[in-house]
């Protein structure tokens, strides 16, 4: 049995771009059974070509069906697939997918093609039996294949070359620094060139330990998520590096060593592992945790004293911030410690009895496991109490609450590194491996508790684009 039914035909009118610059209306029907996805990879249903619109992704967004009923009211998803220049409905930029209603605009990229989204009246013909209501439908990666009544690319496109095929870097364009790390592959090429030209001599040993530095906290910055102005990083690990060269280290040693129980022992003094445990606590930990959050104290202090932005660009706000400063600061601190006083020792001491050149390889081999170690060590301690730092100020009325909890915790595994080192190294790994778990698993909070998650590139969807 059949009956006429009147029905809304769904469609996609390109109302900017080079195709309408030949007043030619490119009109693309949708189907309620499948999903449209349009980019410049050739497997897109509305394929855009790469030269004429680079700021589109391959595959930049999906107009997807909420139902498959033939006569039940349709209903329409505009979604974004994770494109590098974002999709745009009505000039907001789309965050995830949302509901189309009748003459909505969708721009891909900010001033890129743009399609209004409008229902057509159709009469036709639709058989009385229609699917149970209780029949799942079935996911929209699933239906079968576009039919005719989409605009499909001539069959010849699969077999074309284009220009930029043969020449891929004339059309990635900002992609090869947002996707494809343009930036840390030439400082790389940068240090190797300087790596070999300074063999030999001891500013080798300074740019070995800032290169590897670099690379380790690039890691923790690339699993935080959150952007932050390189300058802002850097003036956190300068910050903490001139404090270790004024009077206010002498305060902190005076205070923590000769005041409170944590004078550290001599290579010779008999001492048990409970004993060195507490000094290790009060003149490693406790001293150094605090020393390492100075600026993020100052950096929360200065925020709030600037107009915006750059009260959210200098300013812990939340968690990451607290982690990105925090391990930035270790970063200071690990290479002033290592470069200003375990290498030159080792050097020396080496030097003296084998020979210049044998003391400098021995401090260079000192040197990489110290500042690569640092991810489970001084960054792991710091970024670990950086992350209550945050929370504090996110939640400032149970900061009495968690800023102690942060800061013994962070003291704890920094004395039980220093002082299982000096016993056993198989509890050493333990301790390594604890601190750096403890520091991923900040970051994974961190990254829930932001209150800008949705701009966070490390959580959001990184589908093909």
């Amino acid at each position: 049995m059949t009956g006429k039914n009147a029905r809304q035909n769904a469609i996609l009118r390109q109302v900017s771009g080079n195709a309408t610059s030949l007043e030619v209306e490119t009109r693309y029907s949708l189907l309620p059974s499948q999903e449209v996805v349009i980019g410049r990879d050739p497997s897109c249903q509305v394929v855009l070509d790469a030269m004429l619109y680079r700021m589109v992704s391959r595959r930049h967004a999906a107009v997807r069906p909420l139902t498959s009923s033939l006569d039940a009211e349709s209903s329409w998803l505009i979604c974004d697939l994770a494109s590098a220049n974002g999709t745009y409905l009505n000039g907001q930029r789309l965050q995830g997918c949302q509901q189309l209603m009748n003459g909505d605009q969708i721009t891909l990229g900010h001033d890129g093609p743009e399609f209004v989204f409008e229902y057509e009246q159709n009469e036709l013909q639709a058989t009385a039996i229609t699917p149970s209501a209780t029949t799942p439908l079935p996911p929209a990666n699933s239906y079968p294949a576009a039919t005719s009544t989409f605009y499909q690319p001539p069959t010849k496109a699969a077999d074309s070359l284009s220009f930029t095929q043969l020449f891929p870097i004339i059309s990635t364009g900002k992609d090869l620094t947002r996707k494809a790390y343009l930036i840390p592959g030439i400082l790389t090429v940068v240090f190797v060139v300087l790596m070999f030209a300074t063999v030999g001599q001891q500013a080798n040993q300074i740019i070995v330990a800032i290169y590897i530095a670099f690379a380790a906290y690039y890691f923790i910055y690339q699993l935080c998520g959150k952007p932050k102005p390189w300058w802002v990083l850097c003036a956190s690990a300068l910050t903490t590096a001139v404090i270790l060269l004024t009077p206010v280290l002498d305060l902190f040693i005076f205070v923590f060593r000769d005041l409170l129980p944590g004078n550290l022992p001599s290579e010779q003094e008999p001492i048990t592992l409970t004993e060195l445990l507490v000094r290790m606590f009060f003149g490693a930990g406790l001293m150094e945790e605090l020393l390492k959050a100075i600026p993020l104290l100052l950096a929360f202090l200065i925020a709030k004293v600037v107009p915006s932005p750059w009260r959210e660009r200098i300013g812990v706000a939340e968690p990451l911030d607290g982690i990105l400063l925090g391990t930035a600061s270790a970063v200071g601190f690990t290479l002033l410690e290592t470069l200003g006083q375990y290498v030159p020792t080792i050097t020396q001491n080496i030097s003296a009895q084998s020979g210049l050149e044998t003391g400098q390889l021995v401090g260079l081999q000192l040197l990489i496991p110290r500042i690569l170690g640092s991810v489970a060590g001084h960054m792991a301690y710091s970024g670990y109490f950086g992350y209550f730092i945050g929370l504090a100020v996110l939640k400032p009325s149970r900061s009495w609450q968690i800023l102690p909890v942060g800061y013994l915790t962070a003291a704890g595994l920094h004395a039980l590194w220093n002082a299982t080192g000096l016993f056993n190294s198989l509890l050493l790994v333990i301790v390594g491996v604890l601190s750096y778990a403890f520091l991923m698993a900040a970051i994974l909070k961190a990254r829930a508790l932001s209150p800008t998650r949705s701009q966070n590139f490390a959580t959001r969807f990184l589908g093909p684009k």
